[in-house]
């Protein structure tokens, strides 16, 4: 399979951390206390994490995030279960906004929404 992204190394984590350390830090801490253990127990928080990476289309967090739910013990029907909850979520954004184009046809004189 082609990658059309580029595969992270150290190299590249070791230039991000040098062009702007103080940020790289912070955005470490904040993410590990994000994904401690907490109201929500680690497993959901990181099929809530694997739901929200395919929304986004990152796919550096689809695969790190999928790898982290199974350490924390969540099963491929989970996983699956999280990635259709995105993909309803993201359709479900586009027919939500179809009032918006709704409304405007009905602005538009001699158009009718009906």
């Amino acid at each position: 399979m082609t990658e059309i992204y580029p595969q992270p190394s150290e190299a590249m984590a070791a230039a991000r951390k040098k062009l702007a350390p103080v940020t790289h830090e912070a955005f470490t801490n904040f993410s590990a206390r994000v994904f401690a253990e907490g109201a929500l127990p680690v497993k959901t928080k990181q099929l809530i994490a694997v739901a929200a990476a395919h929304i986004t289309q990152c796919p550096y967090c689809i695969r790190s995030h999928t790898k982290a739910a199974l350490r924390s013990g969540a099963s491929a029907a989970e996983l699956m279960e999280s990635i259709w909850v995105a993909a309803e979520m993201r359709a479900g954004g586009a027919f939500a906004h179809s009032v918006v184009a709704l409304d405007t046809i009905a602005e538009v004189p001699g158009h009718d929404s009906h």
